[in-house]
């Protein structure tokens, strides 16, 4: 049998043909293939099986010049071994020039064919070799970020490369990945996750263009689950590094943490592209879809929401909580006929009326104050409104969260139609002769948010408190901050009716008792009847009698509530110190 060719050829090189002897040890054989021919050890050892069944075999096709030197390299290695494997090279015959160098058929010259150090190449041998080389691209490894970056832009300068930064709110992630998923769905031709050295610094493309000791390395992908309030979190990627192709256009896409100090973090968005028109519209292309992606905010639009930095106990990120509260009717908000007509009139009549009043020029921003004792309501009152207020985000800010007030507002001029509420707003909007210094630019920020908005502005503030005489009186007087302000007083005595028989509905409670428990809970909140109808639901149980209540029930509810704990504990409870003794004695 002829000499088994395994590579490609040009008319006149030679080609190395080994012939095996049966003495020679296969592994001497392997180190020579690799060592000198540079073959990989996968490579040798299928070698090594060729030239024990064809008795010798072509490992090499070189110019004349190279084969001699490789050649000779192999004799003396050959020689030093003391092993008797014979090499010798044979110059290729003419072949007329039109046969498939890798197959041997004929190659058609009508059809594509390339000539460089190989024969010609016939279609079919361009197809399997392109399958591998797409084979050989994706096996291909790196250990750092500058050589992959180097590899896809082989052929260009750094000063021949540009790149261009979004920069996105830390707690838009989820919404910044969905819309990277959206824009790049198809395989790159690599990705890769990058190790983070400094925990505050950006990795930027210039950062990971850095070689030497400051080298990025190149890890596995990290990602994070973010909880959005579905059934499923968003897997967002911690930072990232893309090699891609649009046509003959090659870039890199680089996600990460974009850190400044003093500042909370963001999501950090850079494209490179080499320097041209092609390059630049490209970009402006990929950023201008990203961004209306990312506009659309669907991973929290309509949901209710506050910052809150730390991980649930599933071990997801939030950045945003989504607060998941039960839906509130009207028939379950206890108050009084006219202040629910009132809030109703100010807060959904006023959104269902918006577009209209928009067409009319007049201003579609509101300020709402909630007033009134500890207790009676105002927050179940703020679920009521969230629950009825289609297509709108409620963000929740406390007192204690003022600092982040410019973020909530970024959030909710992205999200709106807004809700934005503020809880207990006296303990940062006191009269400014009570204020302490470091509270002063917390009021300032509010006023200046509130009276700042544009008249269009889709965003309704709801503020609550329970001392609204200590309100500084440029927020509580000024038109246009606060629109109305709402009462919420402890329940009448049809209030506490309705209470009674709302968080008793449970038990076994006639109406002699109902009209009891009315009588005798004179001057409490609503969050006390909840917690009596708790306690006197547990002494039924403790006398066996599985929810039938008894007045006997009621009565050790309220000594316990009212008495035996002391005045303070009336104070905790929501009852009025000054009304119950003549409540329960009634």
């Amino acid at each position: 049998m002829g000499p088994m060719s395994n590579t490609t050829a040009e008319i006149g090189d030679k080609q190395i043909i080994l012939h095996n002897d049966e003495r020679t040890p296969e592994a001497f054989v392997v180190d020579l293939l690799s060592s000198v021919f540079g073959k990989t050890e996968a490579e040798a050892r299928a070698f090594t099986t060729a030239i024990s069944q064809d008795s010798e075999a072509v490992c090499a096709v070189h110019p004349s010049t190279i084969a001699d030197i490789l050649l000779a390299k192999a004799e003396e290695r050959i020689r030093s071994a003391g092993h008797p494997l014979r090499v010798t090279s044979a110059v290729l015959p003419n072949s007329g020039g039109s046969r498939c160098g890798f197959c041997g058929n004929e190659a058609a010259t009508d059809h594509p064919h390339f000539r460089g150090h190989a024969a010609l190449i016939c279609d079919a041998c361009v197809q399997t070799a392109a399958t591998h080389l797409l084979e050989t691209v994706r096996r291909k490894t790196f250990d750092y970020a500058y050589e992959a970056i180097g590899w896809h832009f082989a052929g260009l300068a750094q000063e021949e490369i540009v790149t261009t930064t979004r920069q996105f709110p830390g707690h838009m992630r989820a919404d910044v990945q969905l819309a990277i998923d959206e824009l790049f769905p198809a395989s790159p031709i690599r990705f890769f996750g990058v190790h983070e050295p400094h925990r505050y610094e950006t990795l930027t493309f210039s950062r990971l263009m850095q070689d030497g000791r400051d080298a990025a390395s190149l890890v596995a992908a990290q990602f994070q689950d973010v909880d959005i309030g579905e059934d499923e979190p968003v897997r967002c990627l911690k930072n990232g590094l893309w090699l891609r192709r649009e046509g003959d256009l090659r870039f890199v896409v680089v996600l990460s943490a974009h850190r400044e100090y003093g500042e909370s973090a963001g999501t950090c968005v850079e494209i490179a592209v080499p320097v041209g028109e092609a390059g630049a519209a490209f970009v402006q292309r990929s950023f201008k879809a990203l961004e209306t992606a990312v506009d659309r905010a669907n991973s929290y639009r309509g949901k209710v929401l506050s910052f809150e930095g730390e991980a649930d106990y599933h071990g997801r990120a939030k950045g945003l909580t989504v607060h998941r509260l039960p839906a509130v009717q009207r028939e379950a908000v206890i108050l009084p006929d006219v202040t629910l007509q009132l809030l109703d009139r100010n807060v959904l009549g006023f959104v269902n009326s918006r577009e209209r009043l928009r067409q009319l020029g007049q201003s579609t921003r509101k300020g709402v104050l909630l007033y009134g004792p500890p207790g009676t309501g105002k927050t179940h009152t703020i679920r009521y409104l969230a629950s009825n207020l289609p297509g709108h985000t409620t963000l929740i800010i406390t007192a204690g969260q003022m600092g982040l007030l410019p973020q909530y507002m970024t959030l909710a001029r992205l999200l709106q139609p807004a809700l934005v509420v503020i809880e207990d707003v006296d303990l940062i909007a006191r009269s400014r002769e009570m204020i302490r210094g470091c509270e002063e630019p917390l009021l300032n920020a509010l006023l200046n948010e509130m009276d700042g908005l544009k008249e269009d502005a889709d965003i309704i503030f709801v503020l609550t408190t329970n001392r609204p005489e200590q309100l500084e009186a440029a927020l509580a007087g000024r038109p246009g901050r606060i629109d109305q302000a709402i009462e919420v007083p402890l329940p009448d005595q049809i209030g506490r009716e309705k209470l009674v028989r709302l968080y008793g509905a449970g038990l076994d409670l006639p109406d002699a008792l109902v009209s009891e428990a009315v009588a005798r809970t004179k001057g409490v909140s609503a969050a006390f009847i909840k917690e009596l109808m708790r306690r006197t639901a547990q002494s039924s149980l403790t006398r066996g009698s599985h929810g039938a209540v008894i007045s006997e029930d009621i009565i050790e509810a309220l000594n316990d509530m009212l008495f035996s704990g002391g005045r303070l504990n009336v104070v905790l409870l929501g009852g009025a110190a000054n009304e119950t003794d003549e409540a329960v004695d009634g």
